[in-house]
C-alpha cells in the first residue's frame, strides 16, 4: 500500500545529506538524511529519516529518526521516534512539513536552553 502523496515530500527529500550549520561561533550544526524505502508497518511513509542538531563536540543533542522502536512499543508499529538529550519519545509521524517543523521547533528549543538562541 502506498501512502497519498505528500508534496511537502519533496522537500524533505532535497533535504538529504545536507549538514548546515546553525551557529558558526560555536559549532552547533544539523544533519538531514532522508531515504525513499518500501512501506512498511514501521515506516509506513515510506522512509528511512534522520535529522539531527549537534553540539560542538559533535553529540547529538536533538534527533528525529525512525531508525529502531523505542522502549515499550509493539512490533509492527511506526519506529517514528525523538531524541532530546538523554531521552528517547515516540514521535506520531503526520506529514513531512510537519516534520521538519517539529524538528526546527525542538532544535531551536534546545538552542536557546544552551544560550546560543536569544
Amino acid at each position: 500500500m502506498t501512502p497519498p502523496h505528500d508534496p511537502s515530500l519533496d522537500t524533505l527529500l532535497d533535504l538529504d545529506g545536507q549538514v548546515l550549520v546553525v551557529d558558526p561561533d560555536g559549532g552547533h550544526w544539523v544533519r538531514f538524511v532522508v531515504t525513499r524505502i518500501a512501506v512498511s508497518p514501521e515506516k509506513p511513509h515510506g522512509l528511512d529519516d534522520e535529522f539531527t542538531l549537534h553540539g560542538p563536540e559533535g553529540e547529538r543533542l536533538v534527533g528525529f529518526d525512525n531508525a529502531h522502536p523505542v522502549r515499550r512499543q509493539k512490533r509492527g508499529d511506526p519506529q517514528d521516534h525523538r531524541h532530546r538529550l538523554k531521552t528517547i519519545r515516540s514521535y506520531e509521524y503526520q506529514d513531512a512539513a510537519t516534520l521538519l517543523a517539529d524538528f526546527w521547533t525542538e532544535v531551536d528549543a534546545v538552542l536557546k536552553e544552551r544560550g546560543v538562541l536569544p
